[in-house]
């Protein structure tokens, strides 16, 4: 029966949380002889140190942390708050300084740790190159400068030095930590996905590679409970999906292929206790094999919660309390905890969070603005374009295309002396929409916040036909591509891939074609040019600069008033297909 109580209690907790009520069901007093660990996760901040409205921010989040800490204090528990990577890049406040300014926001905040992700690789070495341009430019330069100035660990239990076959051991980057909170000895381990290394600048990770992460993960758990630690704490760069957050333990909104959730169910039952998620720019708040899994979407907008019961005595975890990933809120509709931007702004109220009122930390507002003033200026640059209307990612219902990534491919392909097609991947590359109104370069950097550089290289039209012919068979979500028209057909079980130039002559397999593109893609970024890519690399023949500046100066030359209709032609889509992607021919 008591187990039934609990059960319900759960249920009841979780429920509310999900329905954003206020009606205040605060979480039972610990029992004698326990106290609660209240684990605080975020992930995939990409610089979002600012809060968009009156939502999200670190020195939001600070309010929220503030809080809880509080909290925990007046029932003798403790509150860790730790992330899960890809910390920096995606914000001029951030870019301008290679990240330095999240690692004194986060020192300020009382991180306990951070593990590594694919893009905290990007800014390369030190310094305003994003890749090494000389001999002795160590190609993780700003990622180990930015570890060493933190006042926690970076953790990389996975990723290998190959020169030694063992984790990185660079300054403040270590496989894993112990902790001790409220007088329990916590041990936590750090992992990225499988997939960190294609997702980041090739030219960054030289020498490195992902070891498995269930493998890691168990071995390096033992060790922790070997040295003593009674909880062990995962903080992994990999994620899952999730819809529902009504109920812990049901599963069935859940990607069942999703990288953590196989992760979960193949480690041995009881060796981790909660898993810190991230990398999927989703939401998990589920019990997923035994295991407490936390991940909290993407841009500093989110936290994700659970509280572990911990028996004083034994150090041993009695229960578990999930809490829905809490949107990041200044002000919320009355009765909800919602940061609802359909809501009256008059008839919202002041967030509150454990019982108390929710006011922005004023040290992380110190602490952030000079960064946030020196990107100011820059932000705000205009680029001498109006928008009649948004430029989207969205591809247009009638010929699939994107504007926006229409708008990127084309001023790759002009910003490249005798270009003949260019190449983009619209759909991972590109990160937000331009708005309406007046350009501003803050806008174009939104869309392009990587420092990745246009490249440009010779392919044979064959070539470039495999690498077509190949995205069309294993992609949902098609590159963005100008130069070129591609023709697709299927006769019965083949597919057949002709490309169109604009005058509507076909492309010869033996010509040679000028191609541009992101050097991450060039170097092996999604795999998009791995067809055709030589066991030593293509061959680059140009590197013009930043991409974001090609394009910015695309827009300055190009001027007046833009929208988003001139950049899809409805009678000449760029991919004619004879169904969605994937294409099955059978």
């Amino acid at each position: 029966m008591a187990f039934l109580r609990l059960a319900f209690l759960f249920a009841l907790l979780s429920l509310a949380a999900c329905a954003g009520s206020t009606a205040r069901l605060p979480p039972p007093a610990p029992a004698a002889g326990t106290l609660t660990l209240s684990i605080v996760g975020t992930n995939d901040l990409h610089g979002g140190i600012l809060p968009r409205g009156d939502r999200g921010g670190l020195a939001l989040l600070g309010g929220y942390v503030t809080n809880l800490r509080a909290a925990r204090a007046r029932d003798g528990g403790a509150a860790l708050l730790i992330d899960a990577g890809d910390m920096f890049q995606g914000t001029l406040e951030s870019n301008l300084n290679e990240g330095a300014i999240v690692v004194a926001a986060y020192n300020a905040l009382g991180y306990a740790v951070t593990t590594i992700g694919n893009h905290d690789f990007d800014f390369g070495p030190l310094g305003a190159p994003a890749t090494p341009q000389q001999q002795s430019d160590d190609p993780r330069g700003a990622l180990k400068a930015r570890a060493a100035e933190a006042g926690f660990p970076f953790l990389a239990a996975n990723l290998i030095d190959e020169t030694t076959n063992r984790p990185v051991a660079w300054p403040n980057v270590k496989p894993t930590t112990i902790v001790t909170a409220a007088g329990v000895r916590v041990g936590i381990v750090g992992v990225m996905t499988a997939r960190a290394l294609s997702q980041t600048i090739a030219a960054n990770t030289i020498g490195l590679h992902v070891a498995p992460l269930v493998d890691t993960i168990a071995a390096a758990a033992r060790e922790l409970r070997a040295d003593g630690a009674a909880i062990v704490i995962v903080t992994a760069h990999a994620g899952g999906r999730c819809t529902s957050f009504a109920n812990p333990t049901d599963l069935s909104s859940c990607e069942p292929v999703e990288e953590i959730m196989q992760v979960a169910q193949a480690l041995p039952r009881g060796l981790v206790d909660v898993i810190v998620g991230g990398h999927a720019h989703s939401g998990m708040a589920h019990m997923v094999s035994g295991i407490a899994i936390i991940e909290s979407f993407q841009g500093g907008r989110t936290f994700g919660r659970v509280d572990l019961v911990v028996d004083r005595a034994s150090g041993r975890v009695v229960e578990r309390r999930l809490f829905p990933p809490r949107d990041l809120c200044a002000r919320v509709d009355p009765g909800t905890t919602r940061c609802d931007p359909e809501g009256s702004s008059a008839s919202r109220v002041g967030a509150e969070y454990e019982g108390a009122p929710v006011r922005p930390d004023r040290t992380i507002e110190n602490t952030i603005a000079p960064a946030v003033q020196a990107a100011l200026a820059q932000k705000r640059m205009p680029l001498g374009v109006m928008l009649s209307t948004p430029v989207r990612r969205a591809a247009a219902a009638a010929t699939g295309d994107s504007p926006l990534g229409n708008l990127f491919v084309d001023s790759y392909r002009s910003g490249v002396a005798g270009a003949d097609v260019s190449i983009n991947n619209t759909s991972g590359g590109l990160r937000a929409d331009l708005p309406a109104g007046p350009l501003t370069y803050g806008s174009v950097f939104e869309v392009m916040p990587f420092d990745n550089r246009l490249v440009a290289f010779h392919l044979t039209g064959a070539e470039l036909r495999q690498v077509l012919s190949n995205q069309l068979l294993r992609s949902t979500a098609l590159v963005g591509i100008s130069g070129v028209r591609v023709r697709a057909t299927c006769d019965r079980d083949t597919l057949n891939v002709t490309m169109l130039r604009p005058n509507g002559s076909q492309v010869a397999d033996s010509e040679r074609l000028l191609v541009t593109t992101s050097d991450f893609l060039a170097t092996g970024g999604d795999g998009i040019f791995v067809p055709v890519t030589p066991p030593d690399g293509l061959s680059v023949e140009q590197d013009v600069g930043l991409v974001r500046d090609i394009v910015v100066e695309a827009l300055r030359k190009r001027g007046g008033t833009l929208n988003e209709r001139q950049l899809v032609d409805g009678g000449s889509p760029r991919w004619m297909l004879p169904s969605r992607p994937p294409v099955a021919c059978k």
